[in-house]
């Protein structure tokens, strides 16, 4: 009686999974992209002394890494539009003032359309409607640089009397690098790289048993979880304008409102994770004079 309630429970698990990977059914709306805890912490930085124009021309994926089959040999393994998620994360600081470069011309077509619009009257005369573009005091570069598949596999399995189940699980890497450029002289101000793990893993049950005279159950059902790798490049940028924001304030490329928010847990938070931000704020050691020596007679 406990094996058929077990053979009945397995099966109605595998109807159940078979159902929910029907393409007719939807279950979530859609909605915005989740948050992330980088996300929180940029929305929660200490505000800047003054916000910097930034450019953004664009932000590749340099890894030339490829889906492996059967998926198509011509999609990427990341996202092509990580420039708008560049961009994003800055605005999300509020440190930055993000002006559009990745599709200027765009831009520059549409203000020739305005300009031609003009009437001869208006020739003389400014157009409050339109004005100069803002130039940048600063260009963000860099670019999905690293993606390692299979960084770690492994896997558990178990089998008793034709009933059993497993559990796999893989862990892939993607490698962003990120740095601020000063247009004034070409200067890279500040760089910083970090890596976000791309966590994949498969749960299988199945049951492989005669339950009588030439009588043979075999059910199985299994589920898999991969982590969105475009996700997992978000989280990477967001890191990276963390680290590239405290790094600043650390070396005095930028500053704070308030010089007191230094000591603010969410800087602090990301400052002592790199030894590099805390020789530079550590303040420097100033030798103590050498007293005279002493003079004959005194």
């Amino acid at each position: 009686m406990i094996r058929l309630a077990l053979y009945t429970g397995l099966i109605a698990g595998a109807l159940v999974l078979g159902g929910c990977a029907s393409p007719v059914q939807t279950f979530d709306n859609a909605a915005l992209t989740p948050a992330t805890a980088f996300t929180n912490d940029l929305a929660a930085l200490p505000q800047p002394k003054g916000k910097m124009v930034a450019a953004v021309y664009g932000f590749r994926d340099q890894t030339g890494q490829y889906k492996p089959s059967p998926d198509s040999s011509f999609s990427s393994q990341v996202t092509q539009g990580a420039a708008s998620v560049l961009v994003d994360a800055l605005r999300t600081s509020g440190w930055f003032v993000p002006v559009e470069r990745e599709n200027l011309q765009d831009l520059l077509t549409e203000r020739k359309i305005v300009r031609a619009l003009e009437t001869p009257e208006d020739k003389g005369k400014s157009i409050a409607s339109i004005g100069a573009l803002t130039p940048a005091s600063v260009v963000i570069e860099g670019g999905i640089v690293g993606y390692d598949e299979n960084l770690r596999t492994g896997g558990l399995g178990v089998n008793y009397l034709g009933i059993g189940g497993a559990t796999q699980y893989r862990v892939d890497q993607v490698t962003i690098a990120l740095r601020a450029v000063d247009i004034r002289n070409g200067q890279i101000l500040n760089s910083v790289s970090t890596t976000k793990t791309v966590y994949s893993y498969e749960l299988t049950a199945g049951v492989y048993k005669f339950v009588g005279y030439q009588n043979l159950l075999q059910v199985e059902a299994g589920v898999t979880y991969n982590e969105p790798a475009q996700l997992c490049v978000k989280e990477a940028i967001e890191a990276a304008v963390m680290y590239l924001i405290v790094q600043g304030i650390s070396s005095n490329t930028w500053e704070l409102k308030s010089p007191a928010d230094w000591s603010s847990p969410i800087i602090q938070k990301y400052a002592v994770r790199d030894p590099g931000f805390r020789q530079v704020q550590a303040p420097a050691k100033t030798a103590e004079p050498t007293p005279p020596a002493p003079t004959k007679g005194s």
